[in-house]
């Protein structure tokens, strides 16, 4: 008994028809007849009844269809697991992060997973959240690290917590210490300071221009726009200070004084986004799974 033999018996059973069977399987008709004639000498049963314009199934044939059903089905898991298992070898994941994460979250994870799977290449892309949602949105990624809540609710995607990070104050350690030198600055102190101020799109801009208000004034910028390590670099020249999360902060290395928020504080929910239509791939899962148990 052959695997292509059940194929084609359960396609005449379905079609109850030769050739559109031979159609669906994209086999000439003679042949696909030949290979259900062999079956059935190997059965030692006809699987069919075969009267003029009229394909039917035998008792034998009814008692067959099932297995077969199940045997094709079994091949095609055991085809799609050994799949999943080239996919850890070779491939590629393409994940979406803010770069606030590029610099802090994500060397350490990326780090692991490369070390477990060399074969997969990790492209990413760095964008705000709105940016990275439409691209998950497009298919264009399949992960996406972002700040909740997302700026434009989709029932498209599926958001995993990941973590609530805490943000923190970094100032150039040559400069006056914000908040009259306390240990801990509040949002309110910052009423006096010249920011040094994200570029419109981030996430960061958003949360701290909103706690200012909050506290009723508006932010006075010394510098405004930049990327990260823009932002950090002006910070180290002494321009201004600036809001930033704690594990940027604590990766930034010399040159910037770290000085906590006052209760509450502010913090920025992280969660792992990925469409709820298409599961990602094998190994954009195993690396989801790395993040959630980082």
């Amino acid at each position: 008994m052959q695997f292509t033999q059940l194929q084609y018996f359960v396609a005449v059973a379905e079609t109850r028809h030769f050739t559109r069977a031979a159609d669906l399987v994209h086999v000439a008709q003679p042949s696909l007849s030949q290979q259900i004639k062999a079956l059935e000498r190997e059965l030692g049963a006809d699987l069919f009844l075969r009267a003029r314009g009229n394909i039917t199934l035998t008792d034998a044939g009814e008692a067959l269809l099932p297995l077969a059903r199940r045997i094709l089905a079994d091949a095609d898991t055991a085809r799609h697991e050994v799949q999943e298992l080239v996919q850890l070898r070779s491939g590629r994941v393409r994940l979406g992060a803010t770069p606030s994460l590029c610099t802090g979250l994500l060397p350490d994870v990326l780090r692991a997973f490369h070390d477990r799977y060399p074969g997969i290449r990790l492209m990413i892309e760095e964008g705000g959240s709105h940016d990275l949602v439409r691209e998950l949105a497009r298919g264009a990624l399949d992960l996406a690290l972002v700040v909740l809540p997302l700026p434009t609710p989709s029932p498209a995607l599926t958001t995993v917590e990941l973590l609530r990070e805490d943000l923190v104050v970094v100032s150039s350690p040559e400069a006056p210490k914000p908040g009259a030198g306390r240990r801990t600055v509040r949002i309110a102190d910052l009423e006096g300071e010249r920011l040094v101020m994200f570029r419109h799109g981030y996430d960061l801009r958003e949360l701290t221009v909103a706690a200012c208000r909050a506290e009723g004034f508006e932010p006075a910028f010394a510098v405004e726009g930049g990327e990260m390590d823009a932002v950090l670099g002006f910070v180290r020249a002494g321009l201004g200070v600036a809001v930033v999360p704690r594990m940027v902060a604590a990766r930034s290395g010399r040159g910037l004084r770290v000085t906590p928020l006052a209760r509450p504080g502010l913090y920025r929910t992280i969660a792992l986004a990925h469409r709820s239509d298409v599961a990602p791939p094998r190994a954009a899962r195993e690396l989801q799974r790395m993040l959630l148990e980082r």
